[in-house]
């Protein structure tokens, strides 16, 4: 690594420690149903709506659900009808192949409805422990902000330059970090710029004159 990129990985180490998975989850399915709710959504509303969600369901009585059910337990999550719909497909996918279970397969995750790369890559990450780096909103911001990634660049380029630079080992956790420090520090509307360790290096900052 760089010296630059030995900074981001220290000091985002020393601000996030414990850096986790802030969607709530028991079974490995919960975490593939709460990332597919997360987009466009924030983690605490998502959290909120698996909850009651559970309440009502297993994966194999959700296979069998009405959309409308689950329309009305999710949908104050956005995309709501898009979204009761991918929840029953997966479902049904899982139990007819998979005896409910989410299966360590990136080529049959991603062709499930509504599951992406980004989603593959949290399920993966946090299910099976397989290095990744699950590029979202605030992983792709605070890339292009560092300069770790052109502001051109898309997720999957996001990605790769990340994967790049940084050790296999400290994916996993720095995209946890990444997430952290995006959602609550460095935000896409006013970021909390005082004290943060990056301002040298920050396009953002630079830009704003913000030292």
């Amino acid at each position: 690594m760089t010296k630059v990129n030995e900074l981001i990985v220290n000091e985002l180490e020393k601000m996030y420690p414990q850096a986790h998975c802030e969607l709530e989850y028991k079974k490995d399915y919960e975490l593939l149903i709460a990332t597919v709710l997360s987009a466009q959504c924030t983690d605490k509303r998502v959290n909120e709506v698996t909850k009651e969600l559970w309440k009502k369901y297993d994966i194999f009585s959700l296979a069998k659900a009405k959309n409308s059910e689950i329309e009305k337990i999710i949908h104050s999550v956005g995309s709501y009808t898009k979204k009761a719909n991918y929840l029953i497909e997966i479902a049904k996918s899982l139990v007819e192949n998979d005896q409910g279970t989410v299966p360590n397969n990136r080529e049959y995750l991603e062709s499930l409805p509504g599951v992406g790369r980004k989603t593959c890559n949290v399920v993966l990450s946090n299910i099976y422990n397989i290095p990744a780096i699950a590029v979202d909103t605030h992983v792709e911001r605070v890339s292009k902000r560092l300069r770790l990634a052109y502001e051109k660049d898309n997720v999957r380029q996001v990605e790769e330059k990340l994967m790049k630079k940084f050790p296999k080992e400290k994916w996993s956790k720095l995209h946890h970090q990444f997430v952290l420090f995006g959602r609550y520090k460095c935000k896409a509307i006013k970021p909390e710029c005082e004290n943060c360790p990056f301002l040298k290096i920050c396009k953002y900052a630079q830009k704003e004159k913000r030292y």
